[in-house]
């Protein structure tokens, strides 16, 4: 039988609706997977599975080939709405050895915010542009291919303060409803030193639009780490980071109601939830 366990995240307020959720999870000692060893990780919306095999196999994941590095890990997240049950599988010689993943749902808050400066919440005609440019350049930066990283030892928060934003989160933003926010924010002063959480290499170090400084961090297997609203950029694209090297100072750029940090995790496009990640920040 599994055994249930309920996680109780905190509820906290901050121009933001009090938040209180509360995740019902598999006990992760009773996941398996076929033909490979279970490190981390269970079928959660928002949650990465850390796994490895033997590195001459191939996996695939509905079908779609992903990346397995040199040691036999690989890794599997799980978006914010997942729908559908799962098939991976692991091809080893002439077998094709199969595992139906089926995430648990989770639910998620509404938050109001208001106060939004209004070509933040309904750009202009020739903003967008620069909207679409600044997705293409952080799309490309999500799928640079690096050398795996050491976060498969679990990620560490970038820095510690209030958590105001949680991720999965629906905004109606100055009553205009927008996309789920994947991000976990955290509220600290302007020019808090933020730090790497796991290592990895440099793919972006830009202004956008929305994000204001924003960094992005490729900890290897299509796993990034992303850090918003930043007020100045500690480093440049192509360093290679260690765990707990600076790479900015929080801030308020871009769209932001206050100086905070904007954390953010994904796994080949899927958006993960980096609180569940790092486990409680014990502030």
């Amino acid at each position: 039988m599994r055994k249930i366990l309920y996680f109780f995240i905190f509820s906290i307020f901050l121009n933001l609706s009090i938040r209180a959720e509360s995740i019902t999870a598999i006990n992760s000692h009773n996941f398996e997977i076929v033909a490979a060893e279970v490190i981390s990780g269970y079928p959660l919306e928002g949650n990465l599975i850390i796994a490895r095999t033997d590195p001459l196999n191939k996996v695939t994941v509905n079908n779609e080939l992903i990346e397995i590095d040199q040691s036999g890990i690989f890794v599997i997240g799980f978006h914010r709405d997942e729908d559908n049950k799962i098939l991976l599988t692991i091809e080893e010689k002439e077998k094709k050895l199969e595992t139906f993943l089926y995430p648990i749902k989770r639910k998620y808050n509404i938050q109001h915010i208001d106060g939004l400066k209004q070509n933040m919440v309904s750009p202009k005609k020739e903003t967008i542009d620069k909207i679409n440019a600044d997705r293409e350049k952080v799309l490309i930066a999500r799928r640079k291919k690096v050398s795996l990283g050491d976060f498969t030892n679990g990620f560490n928060w970038p820095l510690k303060g209030i958590i105001t934003g949680v991720y999965g989160s629906q905004r109606i933003l100055n009553g205009i409803p927008k996309s789920p926010h994947y991000g976990i924010d955290i509220a600290v002063p302007t020019g808090t030193p933020v730090y790497a959480p796991a290592s990895g290499v440099i793919s972006l170090a830009n202004d956008l639009y929305y994000s204001g400084l924003t960094v992005i961090l490729n900890h290897g297997l299509n796993v990034n780490s992303t850090f918003l609203h930043l007020s100045e950029i500690k480093v440049s694209i192509g360093d290679e980071i260690r765990r707990g090297q600076l790479i900015g100072l929080s801030g308020s750029t871009g769209r932001s109601t206050g100086p905070h940090l904007d954390w953010r995790i994904d796994w080949n496009g899927k958006r993960l939830d980096a609180e569940l990640l790092a486990g409680p920040i014990n502030y």
